[in-house]
C-alpha cells in the first residue's frame, strides 16, 4: 500500500538559517501521526509545509500518491484545524461548516446531508443555528473539526487544537479526537508539544528537537526504546531516570555501580549480555522501581535507599532518592510505608533498563 503522506529529504531555511534538516517520514492510510517536541522545534514549520502554507527549500512531498511539493494548498486534498479556531463570528455554526463547500460550489443538498453527518458525529446538532460567541471552546474546537470533516480529505492536519483548552477538556477533546480516528479510519498529522497527548493519541510519533527528527516510533517504541536522551528525557511524565553509572564486566553478568553520597555506591547485576563501555548512563522509568515484594522477575535487584522526599498522587506514591547524584523517582503503590529520612528497600527492574553514552546521548543497548 503506497504512504497516504510521502516526505523525503525535506529543508526548510529562512536566509541562512536552515529550520528543518533533512526531514524524511511517511505514513500509510489510517496512521494517526503526531509531531512532538519543545518549543522551536519545528514541528508546526513542518506542518505548514505540508500544508503549502509555507514552501519548502528542497526536498519532495507527495499526498496520496502525488506530488505536491509545488501545489498550492487549496489544490493538496487536505483540510486543516488551527489552535486558533479560525472560524467566522458572525456566521452560524451551520454556515461555518458549510462555507468551504458552498465556495466550491458543492449543490445545497449535499451540503445539507454532510452538515447533518457531522454534526451528528460530532454532537452539535444542537448548535447549529448559534454563533461562534455563543460556544465554549472545546464547542468552537469541534466546529472547526466539522468544518475540516466534510471536506473529506486525503489527509487532515491539526496544528495545536488543544491548547486553548483547560486541563479538564483538553482531556475530554483527547478522547473525542480519538473515537473520531477510530470511526472515521481517517489519515491525520497532529502537531504538539504535549507528550502525554501524542502518546494517548498517535499510531506513530515523530520527536522532533531543532528541526532535526530524534526518532520515529509506536508510542511502545519511543517510550520503552528512547533513541537518545532527548527522547528519554521528554517522552514520559514523570521522565525516564538518568543516573550516571560505572560498568564492571563480572562473569557473565555486567555489574553496574551507581554512586551515593555519603556511602557506599549502589551495586545492581545486569545478567543481560551486553558489550557496555565502562560509563554509561543507566535509564529506567518510575515505574520500574518499585517496593520490595512488589516487583518480581529474573532481573530484578533490590538494594537499601535513602528516600529524600515523599510525594503522595493520588494513585501513586513517589518517592525520590539521590543516586550518581541525580534525583532519582521511583512509582510507588498509594499505601506505601516510605517516609523522607529513612531509608527502605527498592527493587529495580534491570530488564527494563536503557544505556546510553555519556557523550553522544545514543541509545547502547
Amino acid at each position: 500500500m503506497a504512504p497516504i503522506l510521502d516526505i523525503r529529504n525535506l529543508r526548510k531555511s529562512y536566509g541562512a538559517t536552515e529550520i528543518l534538516h533533512d526531514i524524511n517520514v511517511a505514513i500509510e492510510p489510517g496512521d494517526f501521526l503526531v509531531l512532538v517536541g519543545p518549543s522551536g522545534c519545528g514541528k508546526s514549520t513542518l506542518l505548514n509545509c505540508i500544508a503549502g502554507l509555507e514552501p519548502i527549500t528542497s526536498g519532495t512531498i507527495d499526498i496520496a500518491g502525488r506530488d505536491m511539493t509545488d501545489v498550492s494548498p487549496r489544490d493538496r486534498d487536505i483540510a486543516m484545524v488551527f489552535q486558533s479556531y479560525a472560524l467566522y463570528p458572525t456566521m452560524t455554526v451551520a454556515k461555518n461548516i458549510t462555507f468551504g463547500m458552498k465556495v466550491r460550489g458543492v449543490d445545497q443538498a449535499t451540503q445539507e446531508q454532510k452538515l447533518s453527518e457531522v454534526a451528528e458525529l460530532l454532537q452539535i446538532t444542537p448548535l447549529l443555528q448559534r454563533k461562534p460567541g455563543q460556544l465554549s471552546g472545546g464547542q468552537r474546537q469541534r466546529v472547526a473539526m466539522g468544518r475540516a470533516l466534510v471536506r473529506d480529505p486525503a489527509l487532515f492536519l491539526f496544528d495545536e487544537p488543544l491548547s486553548n483548552l483547560d486541563a479538564k477538556l483538553r482531556v475530554e477533546m483527547r478522547t473525542e479526537i480519538k473515537k473520531l480516528h477510530q470511526t472515521l479510519n481517517a489519515s491525520i498529522v497532529y502537531v504538539t508539544h504535549d507528550q502525554i497527548e501524542a502518546m494517548t493519541l498517535a499510531t506513530k510519533i515523530v520527536v522532533m528537537k531543532g528541526g532535526v527528527i530524534q526518532q520515529i516510533g509506536t508510542p511502545a517504541e519511543i517510550y520503552n526504546q528512547p533513541a537518545n536522551l532527548f527522547v528519554a528525557d521528554f517522552m514520559g511524565s514523570p521522565a525516564m531516570n538518568l543516573i550516571p553509572a560505572k560498568v564492571r564486566r563480572d562473569g557473565s553478568a555486567n555489574r553496574i555501580e551507581i554512586a551515593r553520597a555519603g556511602a557506599a555506591p549502589l551495586v545492581l547485576e545486569d545478567s543481560r549480555p551486553a558489550d557496555l563501555p565502562a560509563d554509561v548512563i543507566l535509564g529506567l522509568r518510575p515505574e520500574d522501581i518499585a517496593e520490595a515484594g512488589f516487583r518480581a522477575g529474573s532481573n530484578v535487584q533490590e538494594a537499601q535507599c535513602h528516600i529524600d522526599m515523599v510525594e503522595p498522587a493520588g494513585a501513586d506514591t513517589y518517592v525520590v532518592s539521590e543516586l550518581g547524584g541525580k534525583q532519582v523517582t521511583a512509582r510507588l503503590h498509594a499505601e506505601t510505608s516510605a517516609r523522607a529520612g529513612q531509608s527502605m528497600t527498592l527493587a529495580f527492574d534491570l530488564g527494563k533498563v536503557s544505556y546510553f553514552a555519556p557523550e553522544s546521548g545514543q541509545r547502547l543497548n
